[in-house]
């Protein structure tokens, strides 16, 4: 923006460098390895910051991530920190008539001193503030200098007070006959909701969170420990302007055709101007660099602007897969939602129990076609609604809507995450058929109810209402509990929790959308070792450390319920990994396999999407993660990554019991029934021959496919964006059996997808006899597995080609090194005689591959 004849001037200074910081309170601690300030002892930082990364920088206290330190530094949430810079205001900025300090996110309560008068009260990590400062500055033309001193109180103790005195603001609640789910327990002694000290309910951390606008997982999750950080965890400055663009808003309208665009741009304008001004609009193609400009003329004294652009054939914005995102944006996040799209995975969602992330993340996102379902904070628990608390939900709602609403990457805001679950497994007043304002739900005991019905759309509606507002995740509307699988979306946990059925039974536990499913399986073997530190004596399964790195509730019964269902399997820890990691894979990969299915063409698409829990780690972990904190992927990642190529090919075996007396339980026959589909994302058809293969793997032969419409490939074309069915009919190789318990032929069915112009392998997938914990595997001698290297000479520096056969069918197959990690591009892979498979791997440096299958010995 410029006035008519001459520049204005924007002047900003980033408070980076030069702070220090203190610990107020608690200074006594004894413990020369785990304590923070003496008193009155300032020590040197920069921000962003937090209390916990800079004790650990100075090795003032033990890294929580390993052993159990973690509960060893519990006491830094609970003491007072300060921390203080000097800045010098330069003549130029004092000559602008505003002055403004940003803070982009304190965390969390914190009193903020400008020269020792108090300027600032914070009382929500999810909100920037902005304070003015220029009436509090003495006029100067020269220089001057200031200090700044920011003190942090303990949010665990001020969250426990809010709980105090806000016990009556809830009608209170008997915990009693509603459904069961989730990992934690309501606080206190009693079953009526608020508890003796005001508790209310939640799934995991302590009840106090839920009165503090802070990550909740701080509190500790079932996948992260016990830290309540603290600090100036964003950014500071000082800005100083004439005039300023406070708030900026586009529209884009785009007809059917998709031919032409208009961008139509308001911005809300702080300060004020004597003269008139001029605004433009630059929109700039990023690849051609084609630029499109809009200028209007400012009077003196506007304080908003509206401009717009029409654009000719404008470059559209597709999700990842389904054509191009013309934007280019950083690289911080980058490493973490690049696997994700390696991976064919083409959504994240940010949930509700974390943060509103950097403006990077959802730039990254923009860039990589990645459509991002972004939860509002709130996660597994029943909610306040007073007064004040309302106060700074609305803040922090504003505040993170307007910053991310231009992001096309951005499909969908949900209210909360497993809120609603939360109050009907109590249960709570909740009556689905009931709407505001027929009901205030402030004065029923699922208050929360008027942030995600009220609040959050009203918010929504008046400052993104181009987006789509969903009030929770998982909820299903029309009436129904948010466990209905015909409507909404559905967190299956089924399987792990709850019911605890076989990841087999994933076709009869889908829904219309599954924003949530998930196995655990232990992270990479180097992972691992990090936590166990220097105390060998714990580097077993069972052991205290272990424990403490799975924060599972259960963990170790659902572990080994799913383990001994489907394996016969080890328990050093090295087995331990690995069977693990293949119980995941298999189990997530079945999940994808079979709901993929149920998106069947149009009019038919039962399933509509399913999102993994969970992308990633915030520590090193077991956990649901197909990935660990150190950003290695677990084999279950390569098995995903399988089932949401572009096109694939699935197999189902179901046992079919034949009764042939109605009279008789003696007399019977169980036959072998085979399904075979594929799948096309594709929005043209496709056509690809189908070759299928058996093998029995104890007798160690090939079994001819004679079958009719199997035998000598066959020729088929898939429908596009969905699924086509291609056979159904007997298991070839397996006999009817007659006896319960009786072992039929152990054979290994493998499918391939063949591109019939080019010959190559599109898909393929080996259906295998389950449970494999039946299975006679064949000796190491018997597969004879070849792993030959060889130097890529079309990829990246330092990569190498692995190919890899064997004489008899081989699952489950994980690659590894010794020594540091190397990269591989595929795992949990299942390999059949007669069908070489080549893996890429970066890092390898001469080291010799080890493998690990099932069947290999170890068990």
């Amino acid at each position: 923006m410029s006035e008519a004849n001459s520049k204005t001037t924007n002047l900003t200074l980033n408070l980076e460098d030069g702070w220090v910081f203190t610990q107020l309170s608690g200074n006594n601690r004894n413990q020369p390895s785990n304590r923070g300030t003496d008193t009155g002892e300032w020590l040197p930082t920069k921000i962003p910051t937090g209390v916990h990364e800079e004790l650990l920088k100075l090795s003032r206290i033990p890294d929580p991530f390993v052993g159990l330190n973690e509960h060893l530094v519990q006491w830094i949430g609970e003491e007072t920190w300060a921390f203080q810079t000097k800045f010098t205001i330069t003549a130029e900025m004092h000559a602008l008539p505003n002055v403004d300090l940003v803070f982009d996110g304190l965390d969390t309560y914190a009193t903020v001193e400008l020269d020792g008068k108090k300027v600032l009260e914070t009382n929500n990590m999810f909100v920037p503030y902005r304070v003015p400062i220029k009436d509090a500055l003495s006029f100067s033309d020269a220089a001057t200098e200031h200090s700044l001193l920011i003190t942090f109180h303990p949010t665990f103790l001020k969250g426990r007070s809010l709980q105090r005195e806000n016990a009556d603001k809830t009608p209170a609640a008997i915990r009693g006959g509603g459904s069961t789910g989730g990992a934690g327990v309501m606080q206190g002694a009693s079953n009526q909701i608020p508890g003796p000290n005001g508790e209310l309910a939640l799934w995991n951390g302590d009840a106090s969170r839920l009165h503090v606008r802070k990550a909740q997982y701080h509190y500790g999750w079932d996948w992260g420990p016990v830290l309540m950080c603290v600090g100036p965890w964003k950014p500071i400055r000082l800005e100083s302007y004439q005039l300023r663009i406070a708030e900026m808003r586009t529209e884009v309208d785009i007809p059917e055709t998709l031919d032409n665009a208009t961008v139509k741009v308001s911005a809300e304008l702080a300060g004020a101007s004597s003269k008139a001004l001029t605004a433009t609009l630059t929109l700039t193609e990023p690849v051609s660099k084609t630029e499109t400009h809009s200028t209007v003329e400012i009077a003196s004294g506007a304080n908003s602007v509206q401009l717009e652009v029409q654009i000719s054939d404008p470059k559209l914005w597709h999700p990842v897969g389904q054509g191009q995102q013309s934007l280019i944006s950083p690289d911080r996040y980058r490493a973490w939602l690049q696997l994700l799209v390696d991976g064919n995975q083409n959504m994240v969602r940010v949930w509700g129990g974390g943060i509103y992330e950097a403006d990077v993340f959802y730039d990254v996102c923009d860039e990589l076609g990645i459509l991002v379902w972004q939860d509002f904070m709130f996660g597994c628990g029943q909610y306040p609604a007073y007064d004040e608390f309302l106060e700074r939900v609305s803040a922090e709602v504003e505040a993170n809507v307007k910053r991310l609403r231009h992001h096309p990457s951005i499909v969908i805001w949900a209210g909360n995450n497993e809120d609603y679950a939360v109050a009907e497994a109590i249960p709570l007043e909740l009556d689905y058929s009931v709407e505001w304002p027929s009901v205030d739900f402030r004065k029923t005991s699922f208050p929360a109810r008027y942030i995600y019905e009220v609040l959050l759309p009203e918010m929504i509606t008046k400052h993104a209402p181009d987006m789509y507002y969903h009030r929770g995740s998982p909820y299903s509307g029309s009436g129904k509990r948010s466990d209905d699988k015909q409507y909404g979306d559905v967190h299956q946990w089924n399987v792990w929790h709850g019911s605890q059925e076989p990841w087999h039974n994933w076709d009869k536990l889908a829904g219309r959308f599954v924003s949530e499913f998930g196995m655990q399986g232990y992270p990479d073997i180097r992972t691992v070792d990090y936590w166990i530190g220097d105390d060998k004596a714990e580097r077993y399964p069972q052991s205290r450390t272990m424990n403490s790195h799975n924060k599972a509730d259960g963990f170790e019964r659902r572990l080994e319920l799913y383990l001994m269902e489907n394996f016969k399997h080890a328990f050093d820890v090295e087995s331990y990994v690995y069977y693990t990691q293949v119980m995941q894979a298999e189990c997530l990969a079945a999940a994808y396999r079979l709901w993929r299915r149920e998106w069947r063409g149009p009019n038919q698409e039962y399933v509509g999407g399913a999102v993994v829990w969970q992308l990633n780690d915030c520590w090193p972990v077991t956990s649901w993660s197909i990935a660990d904190y150190f950003l290695r992927p677990k084999p279950a990642y390569f098995s995903i990554a399988r089932e949401l190529a572009p096109f694939t090919v699935g197999m189902t075996r179901k046992e079919v019991k034949t009764i042939t007396s109605p009279d008789s339980v003696a007399h019977f026959k169980i036959s072998s029934v085979l399904e075979i589909w594929a799948t096309n994302s594709h929005g043209q058809d496709k056509t690809v021959k189908l070759e299928v293969h058996a093998f029995d793997v104890e007798a160690g032969t090939a079994v001819e496919v004679t079958t009719e419409g199997l035998a000598g490939g066959k020729p088929v074309v898939l429908a596009p964006n969905g699924t086509t069915e291609l056979w159904k009919g007997t298991t070839p190789g397996v006999d009817d059996v007659y006896v319960d318990g009786m072992r039929s032929k152990p054979i290994v069915i493998q499918a391939r997808l063949i591109d019939v112009d080019t010959g190559v392998i599109l898909a393929r997938y080996s259906n295998w006899p389950e449970p494999f914990k039946y299975v006679h595997f064949p000796t190491k001698e018997q597969v004879n597995l070849q792993i030959i290297p060889s130097v890529a000479s079309d990829g990246p520096l330092g990569s190498t080609s692995l190919t890899i056969t064997v004489d008899r069918p081989v699952k489950g197959l994980v690659l590894d090194v010794d020594g540091p990690w190397a990269k591989f591009s595929d795992q949990a892979i299942d390999l059949f005689p007669g069908d070489t498979q080549v893996v890429g791997v970066i890092g390898l440096e001469g080291r010799a591959v080890k493998a690990r299958y099932l069947g290999d010995g170890s068990a």
